[in-house]
């Protein structure tokens, strides 16, 4: 149990009310009263400052905005209405204080964006759930605002690294294709084999980024088909070894694969295949010629263990910090040239939550990356097992 206190902060309330007993009365109410939010992880104290008329309400507004406004409906000057619509309209909550609570008055002033009503007289303990109520609307709606500003910043990230990662190979395909054109090399078909097989590479990786971001968006929706059945994982990590061959085969890096026989779980397939290509893949593309990757599995209690080892060029502190994020490829001068959507292990990442797992990642740089995770068998659904 976490006893710690929750960091503390402050709100500023105004009082406007022409009786000096009312307003004294109000802040010695407040006085060290707080408000604990622990889904906010916060507690709210209160600052009051106070106004006697319209006129002075008015200039405190203007020269600072409050957090909660206790307004007065009769001030020896104006109402409060008519402090609300001379108020230029702020980020704060109005509690209109009144003996008149006519529904008239209640209209108008809702109009005006009046939050809440205290009746007169009214007791310390009316205030203060009055304030409390306040309090606890204002974090809703300013969290609320928080969220949806982040929201707009991750969607403008969002777009602006897809068009940059779209942009550069397809300027690359559109430059072939006007040499092409052109017959830039003459007429001879086999003089533009290397323009061909460099743009199919360029659209084979712009196929993969789309694919990634399809696999990304159904994840993070829950709206992603799963196939739940018995895996060999003998089979799959097989099947993911020789998937990388070739690529293997050209950077002279020697594979290794790790499996007790008569290994299997319950799990999607395709998920599985997701999991151990990406980690080979990485082990490969990342290492160095003459390096090696190995890819070992085993059953731990009533989970899978995975682990991934290469001796490849590793990464820093600073990149393993920002490993699994959304677009992110290390970039230095042992990376610059290597191919990838930046979404492969975000997705990873997400697919292992699915299994009740967790990843962990050890580095080193210029000696090399383990990446080490468990699953757990999936849990089959009812009309899966009735069917069988």
């Amino acid at each position: 149990m976490n006893d710690d206190p929750l960091p503390v902060h402050q709100l500023d309330v105004l009082i406007v009310d022409d009786e000096a007993g009312m307003r004294a009365g109000a802040e010695r109410s407040l006085e060290g009263f707080s408000v604990p939010l622990p889904e906010f992880s916060e507690t709210v104290t209160f600052a009051v400052r106070s106004a006697a008329t319209g006129e002075e309400a008015l200039a405190q507004l203007k020269a600072k905005t409050p957090d909660i406004l206790l307004l007065d409906y009769k001030l020896p000057d104006m109402t409060g209405i008519d402090v609300l619509a001379a108020s230029s309209s702020g980020d704060f909550l109005t509690i209109m204080i009144t003996a008149f609570a006519s529904l008239e008055v209640a209209v108008t002033a809702t109009k005006r964006g009046a939050f809440d009503f205290l009746a007169k007289p009214f007791t310390p303990e009316e205030l203060r759930a009055t304030i409390s109520k306040a309090a606890r609307s204002i974090y809703l709606h300013r969290k609320a605002r928080r969220l949806e500003e982040e929201k707009r910043q991750v969607r403008f990230e969002f777009i602006s690294v897809l068009a940059h990662e779209l942009k550069s190979p397809l300027a690359a395909v559109e430059g072939y294709m006007h040499l092409m054109k052109e017959r830039m090399k003459g007429p001879e078909l086999e003089a533009y084999d290397s323009m061909i097989e460099r743009s199919v590479t360029r659209i084979g990786g712009m196929r993969k980024l789309v694919m990634d971001l399809l696999d990304l968006t159904r994840l993070e929706s829950g709206k992603k088909k799963r196939a739940l059945e018995p895996v060999d994982l003998v089979k799959a990590a097989g099947l993911a070894a020789e998937a990388v061959a070739s690529l293997a085969e050209a950077k002279k890096v020697a594979v290794e694969v790790k499996v007790p026989a008569g290994l299997a779980m319950t799990a999607d397939p395709g998920e599985v295949d997701m999991i151990l290509s990406n980690l080979l893949t990485n082990a490969v593309k990342y290492n160095k010629p003459g390096g090696r990757a190995t890819l070992e599995l085993e059953r731990a209690g009533g989970s899978v263990a995975i682990r991934c080892t290469d001796t490849g060029i590793g990464m820093t502190e600073e990149e393993l910090a920002k490993l699994f994020g959304e677009f992110v490829r290390m970039k230095n001068e042992h990376t610059r040239n290597i191919d990838g959507s930046g979404l492969g292990l975000s997705i990873l990442k997400k697919v292992v939550k699915l299994y009740g797992g967790e990843v962990k990642v050890r580095s080193k740089y210029g000696e090399g990356t383990t990446f080490e995770l468990t699953l757990k068998d999936a849990p089959v659904p009812a009309t899966v097992e009735a069917a069988r």
